[in-house]
């Protein structure tokens, strides 16, 4: 081989086109998506009995040799510094990366006083992801609350009445205007937020869609529950995908807590990759096995649908 041609193709090689001149054309790379694998603490804690540590739960992502692991803030046993700190650094040791910290809220209440508790409460969880390293935040639209009991708004599949006297214009209005007052905070910070549909205004994902394109900021993404679209989900998921942020995938060995789907992951799994999805899919074990099995079969699920 000339040595030119040597050259030539060593540049290729590296991603260089072009020899001639003193500025070689460098050619993008063709992005393929790498999707990582994260575990929810939810998975080990359903809101019963005693809650499930979380420096336990990066023990066990470290042994499944998961790359990340996001955590429930409910979960969290303290809001002191040296226990966030603590947290960080055990994760960090471990090679787990803290990918997304999830909250609860909703700003969907006629009350300003209420609203303002809320945006509170989200901007105090920014400041804590801020100070672990966490790079995104969970939202909630919130909902009407017309059915109070949780169990009751499952069992009519998270469908619930509109607050009388108010439109769902309103909930709208109250939720942008919520999102807004926290974006300050989450780009002061760098936490990026992720609406996810959570039952409420974003139970659909034209909801979701609406909400997202009326904030308007590079600081509000989506999140993708793939277990909160109960009827014919492959079709909404599709419609957020590109928008999608994080994503957290059901599960349901044992029977699910509230219900259970039978979900084609190697469809979703299509559909991010149509869309270059590049982050995280986190696993949310919702089944009434033992988390210690049906956290490892969800692992071995997801893993066998990113290979296909």
């Amino acid at each position: 081989m000339q040595r030119r041609d040597f050259l030539q193709s060593s540049l290729l090689a590296s991603g260089l086109t072009s020899i001639s001149g003193a500025n070689p054309i460098i050619a993008k790379p063709a992005l393929e998506p790498k999707i990582k694998l994260s575990v929810s603490s939810y998975s080990y804690w359903h809101f019963k009995g005693e809650q499930f540590p979380i420096e336990k739960v990066i023990d066990d992502a470290a042994a499944l040799g998961l790359e990340g692991i996001d955590i429930l803030h409910r979960q969290m046993k303290s809001e002191d510094n040296a226990y966030m700190q603590n947290i960080k650094k055990h994760a960090f040791l471990n090679g787990i990366a803290l990918t997304c910290l999830s909250i609860h809220q909703g700003f969907v209440t006629p009350d300003k006083a209420e609203l303002k508790k809320h945006v509170d409460h989200t901007i105090h969880c920014i400041e804590l992801a801020y100070k672990m390293g966490i790079p995104c935040l969970r939202l909630n639209t919130g909902r009407w609350n017309t059915i109070k009991s949780f169990d009751d708004l499952m069992k009519n599949r998270g469908i619930e009445p509109i607050l009388p006297g108010y439109t769902e214009a309103d909930g709208y209005k109250w939720c942008v205007e919520g999102i807004q007052q926290c974006l300050a905070k989450a780009e002061e910070c760098g936490v990026l937020l992720a609406l996810e549909n959570h039952w409420g205004l974003g139970s659909t994902p034209e909801g979701m869609l609406k909400i997202h394109e009326t904030v308007n900021s590079p600081w509000l993404g989506l999140l993708m529950d793939t277990g909160n679209f109960l009827e014919e989900p492959y079709d909404k998921l599709e419609k957020i995908a590109s928008k999608t942020s994080f994503v957290q995938a059901k599960t349901y060995y044992g029977g699910g807590e509230w219900y259970s789907l039978e979900l084609d992951y190697k469809r979703i799994i299509q559909i991010l990759k149509k869309v270059n999805y590049q982050g995280y899919i986190s696993i949310e074990f919702e089944g009434k096995e033992a988390a210690s099995t049906g956290v490892r079969k969800s692992v071995e699920l997801l893993r066998k649908a990113l290979a296909s």
